[in-house]
C-alpha cells in the first residue's frame, strides 16, 4: 500500500487511499488466486502426478520422452506441450505460453524467483525431513487442492488411495518375512537401490513386505551402489525397474558377476515396468500392483 501513499497528498486524499486500499488489497488478491486450470505448467513430474490425481491436464510439463521412460504411468493426457529439461526449461518458450501457475519441486530446476518473472508458481518437495514421503505427498496434493479450489477431488483422491491399500494388502499376507529388493540399473556398473527414507519403503510398511536393503541411503532414500554389493543379498526376491535399458540389461546379464548373484542363480530376479521412484499417490499405487504382479499371491 505504500506506493499508494505519497508525502504530498491533503489529509483528504490520504483518507480517501486508506479507504480504497482494502478493496484494492481485495481486488489484488483475487487476482492472484484467478488460476486457470487448463494454463497450469509443471516443470517436474512430482506436480505432473499430482495434477493428473486431482484430474488436471497439464497445460505444458518438462521432459516427456524421459516421463514415458522413468514414470510410465500414469499415462499422460494427449495435447501436453513439452518445454524442455527439468532441470532447463525453455524459459523463453514458458513466457510465450503465459501460464496461470507454474508448478515445480522444491530444490530442483530453476530458482523460485525467475520463475515468478513469468508466473505465479508453487513448489512441492517430496521429502520433507521426516523420511515420510508418502505422507508428504498427501499434504501436498491437499495443498494444490486447495490452490486450485479442488478440495473435495483430493478428499476423493486419498480416500480412494487408502481403499485401495487396504484391499491390496491380502496379496502379500503369506509372505511373512521373505524380504524384496527394489532396484533400477543406472549403467553397466552401478545400481540405484530403494530403501529407507523413499516412498516404496512407506508403502511396503503399509502392506507388511520387508525390504532387503538396510544399508545406506540419501535423503530421497535411495543409494548408488556398485553391482558386487548386491551379492550381499542372500535370500531375497529381486524387482528391477526397467527405463528403456534393454541394450545395458543385456550386457550386464551377460557378465560372470551377474550370473554369480544368488537371487540369479535361485531364479528369483525379475524385470518390471517403470514406476517413479521419486513421485506420490499414483506412483505408490503402481508400484503396489507392480509389486502384487511380481511377488503377491492371486488372493
Amino acid at each position: 500500500m505504500s506506493e499508494l501513499i505519497n508525502p504530498s497528498m491533503s489529509r483528504r486524499q490520504l483518507l480517501a487511499a486508506l479507504a480504497l486500499s482494502p478493496l484494492l488489497l481485495k481486488m489484488g488478491n483475487a487476482h492472484a488466486a484467478s488460476i486457470d486450470p487448463h494454463r497450469i505448467v509443471a516443470l517436474e513430474w512430482l506436480p505432473v502426478e499430482l495434477m493428473l490425481a486431482l484430474g488436471v491436464k497439464p497445460y505444458a510439463m518438462a521432459d516427456i520422452a524421459n516421463y514415458q521412460a522413468w514414470v510410465g504411468e500414469p499415462k499422460l493426457p494427449a495435447g501436453i506441450i513439452d518445454v524442455g529439461l527439468r532441470t532447463e526449461p525453455n524459459l523463453e518458450l514458458l513466457t510465450q505460453l503465459k501460464p496461470s501457475l507454474i508448478l515445480y519441486s522444491a530444490g530442483y530446476g530453476p530458482a523460485p524467483e525467475k520463475m515468478a518473472r513469468i508466473a505465479p508458481g508453487l513448489g512441492f518437495s517430496f521429502n520433507d525431513g521426516s523420511g515420510k514421503p508418502l505422507t508428504v505427498a498427501r499434504k501436498s496434493l491437499t495443498e494444490l487442492g486447495e490452490k486450485l479450489g479442488m478440495q473435495q477431488a483430493a478428499k476423493d483422491h486419498l480416500l480412494k488411495f487408502d481403499q485401495f491399500i487396504e484391499q491390496m494388502k491380502p496379496r502379500f499376507a503369506g509372505r511373512g518375512d521373505k524380504p524384496v529388493l527394489l532396484m533400477t540399473l543406472l549403467d553397466s556398473r552401478h545400481a540405484l537401490i530403494i530403501g529407507k527414507n523413499s516412498l516404496f519403503q512407506q508403502v511396503m510398511d503399509l502392506l507388511g513386505v520387508k525390504n532387503a536393503w538396510s544399508g545406506e541411503t540419501n535423503f530421497w532414500g535411495s543409494a548408488v551402489v556398485g553391482l558386487e554389493r548386491l551379492a550381499e543379498v542372500k535370500d531375497a526376491d529381486v524387482i528391477c525397474f526397467d527405463h528403456n535399458n534393454d541394450a545395458e540389461m543385456a550386457r550386464v546379464t551377460a557378465t560372470p558377476l551377474w550370473n554369480s548373484m544368488p537371487f540369479v542363480r535361485q531364479n528369483r530376479f525379475q524385470r518390471v515396468p517403470p514406476v517413479w521412484l521419486y513421485g506420490a499417490t499414483l506412483s505408490a499405487m503402481s508400484f503396489t500392483n507392480t509389486l502384487a504382479k511380481a511377488i503377491g499371491s492371486q488372493a
